[in-house]
């Protein structure tokens, strides 16, 4: 992907100098809860338990500063590129597409853990997108967890990452994430996992159409990038993860989609453009 020197989204909030705040943790979509389930399932517990065990930690730490590495300013410059690019792509295809404007996501960048108004976001939960503010939060540590621990290393599979959650934003600029979790409070939580898995099925679907034209608009991707965004789909897919974490796949229990799943919802936006493709909601077959 190519990405130094390019122009970089001012709706980034930086907090990576800032000392950890430990608060509730309220999990809200995308592949924040990626972690939380592979920390769960290597332990043998309950992702629910783990949740409910980093709820109950209290107070703050730090208030002190700390200085960003050579590595952690590329990896802020990065996020800041990757996320211009999505709101280059996405204010013209709401344009296009839905004739209306697009209202940009802010994305903070974190370390160890910061308060956002979902509750905490901490290495445990990993990125997410937090609708009561419309913020994206990242610890761009996660990187490292996806290419060390998951095997999903490479630019464009962490530009996935930010797509993916940025895609969550275009769901609630739509109002679809708000209709679907309304939804989600009302059904059984075998139903509420199926909404779920519907709700990040398509935020990947999302995620292909920004690729899209990051490809054909931007020209901004290179030989292999595509495989990477499809490599990270595949390796954060229900199925695989729990047989990674030496368990038997249980699909009532995903929230998120199947390998199969991910990548094929992935390569649906990718290869058909529309936000329409998208209606994961609709869908005979997920």
């Amino acid at each position: 992907m190519q990405w130094k020197g390019r122009q970089q989204s001012r709706n980034v909030e930086d907090r990576r100098r800032m000392g950890a705040s430990r608060g509730g943790v309220a999990g809200v979509g995308g592949l924040g809860a990626v972690v939380i389930v592979v920390i769960a399932l290597f332990l043998g517990v309950d992702p629910s338990q783990l949740l409910q065990q980093l709820d109950g930690q209290g107070g703050q730490t730090g208030g002190s500063t700390a200085e960003l590495s050579a590595k952690e300013q590329a990896e802020g410059e990065f996020v800041a590129v990757t996320l211009r690019d999505t709101e280059v792509v996405w204010t013209k295809l709401f344009r296009d597409q839905l004739n209306r404007s697009y209202d940009p996501a802010t994305l903070v960048l974190f370390r160890e853990g910061t308060t956002s108004a979902c509750g905490t976001a901490s290495e445990a939960t990993g990125p997410f997108y937090c609708p009561a503010d419309q913020k994206v939060y990242l610890d761009t540590a996660f990187f490292a967890t996806m290419r060390d621990r998951l095997g999903a290393g490479g630019d464009f599979a962490a530009a996935y990452v930010v797509a993916h959650e940025i895609g969550h934003h275009v769901q609630d600029e739509l109002g679809i994430l708000s209709q679907a979790n309304e939804i989600r409070q009302q059904v059984s939580e075998v139903e509420s996992n199926r909404i779920s898995v519907m709700i990040e099925l398509q935020a990947d679907c999302l995620s292909g159409i920004w690729a899209r034209e990051a490809a054909h608009s931007l020209g901004t991707l290179e030989q292999g990038d595509i495989e990477e965004a499809l490599n990270a789909a595949a390796q954060i897919g229900d199925d695989t993860l729990q047989k990674n974490a030496g368990r038997r796949p249980m699909p009532d229990s995903f929230t998120h989609g199947t390998s199969e799943q991910r990548m094929r919802w992935f390569q649906t936006g990718l290869d058909s453009g529309r936000i329409d493709a998208c209606n994961t909601f609709e869908a005979r077959d997920l």
